[in-house]
């Protein structure tokens, strides 16, 4: 992995499918032991930074880091410093002078976590900036599919709902498609973002575009995001061609959410407590994936200092000749 995962795009297939076999193989089932800790991460500190409210995003970094040892410090900006008006440049630096290991970051804005990463020395990992991404709970829904179907080339998934605020959307169309599989946007034109088609999706305005697919991704409309734009008519109105029930899924198909989830809105009710839906087996890959996140990114970033210590104890060694060479042997 790189210094820091800031978006789905800084990860190829390749490492994509390395983290999903590490969360598996290593942390899945660690959840199910009676103790729940490794010591992978012992002494390092975590920092989860915290702009806007969250329950499931936050709660999972700071299991996933307390489950691999490492000391987690959270922190709120409703309760910090930043109430009093402290820049988010003032509060990195102010967080970095406590060596972090890596700093987890949610904002309102987009481009925040790149910000950060100019201002400490930590990994940052994005869990989430404004309309721009959210690179771990793209990771996780591709592991909760994994889990689920086993082969994703060629699987076909629907997204559906306020496409136009949603940062997970705008990953999961990425990392879905990076991985194979085929997407459709299903939303009303006012709230797709423009160019979306661009992104290489398929576009549809109603419901029965969902005959056609495996999967069914469900999106929250975020009112707090419309500022009373008139993107909508009336929710009300929305409600009533947006909303999906088990009378709109065919036998095989499973519907995720990233949550949180607003009953007899974008999901009816009897659908949300319905075995088609895979909203709690996402949690559970949550925390499996982001330990995994967090153990590759230190470990990563550990292997690629050793082997550049090595390539440049080897050239210097080279420079200097067969003396310096023996008593390094025997050093």
């Amino acid at each position: 992995m790189n210094k820091h995962l800031l978006s789905i795009n800084d990860l190829s297939r390749d490492e994509i499918e390395s983290i999903l076999t590490t969360a598996a193989k290593d942390f899945l089932e660690l959840s199910k032991r009676d103790i729940k800790k490794v010591p992978t991460l012992r002494g390092r500190t975590v920092i989860d930074l915290f702009y806007e409210k969250s329950t499931r995003t936050s709660t999972s970094f700071e299991l996933a880091g307390k489950r691999l040892s490492a000391d987690v410090i959270n922190v709120k900006a409703e309760s910090s410093a930043v109430g009093k008006g402290e820049s988010l440049k003032d509060t990195v630096l102010t967080l970095n002078a406590y060596n972090p290991d890596i700093i987890v970051i949610r904002h309102p804005h987009v481009g925040a976590p790149a910000f950060v990463a100019r201002y400490t020395d930590a990994h940052v990992i994005n869990a989430g900036d404004g309309k721009g991404g959210h690179p771990t709970q793209c990771l996780l829904d591709i592991f909760s599919l994994k889990q689920e179907y086993g082969e994703l080339e060629g699987l076909k998934v629907a997204i559906v709902g306020d496409i136009l605020h949603s940062r997970v959307a705008r990953s999961n169309i990425a990392g879905f498609r990076k991985m194979g599989m085929e997407v459709t946007l299903v939303a009303p034109p006012s709230l797709l973002p423009r160019g979306v088609e661009a992104l290489g999706a398929d576009i549809a305005h109603g419901l029965d575009a969902l005959a056609d697919v495996d999967v069914v991704y469900l999106l929250r409309m975020q009112q707090e995001r419309h500022a009373d734009a008139g993107l909508m008519p009336s929710l009300r109105e929305y409600i009533a061609r947006y909303c999906v029930g088990r009378r709109h899924l065919g036998k095989g198909q499973r519907v995720l959410h990233p949550g949180p989830i607003n009953r007899g809105v974008e999901i009816d009710a009897e659908l949300a407590d319905s075995p088609e839906n895979l909203i709690l087996q996402q949690v559970e890959a949550g925390l499996a994936v982001r330990m995994a996140i967090m153990y590759r990114i230190i470990v990563d970033a550990g292997a690629d200092q050793a082997a550049a210590e090595g390539e440049r104890d080897a050239a210097e060694a080279a420079e200097a000749g067969p003396e310096i060479k023996n008593i390094r042997a025997v050093g």
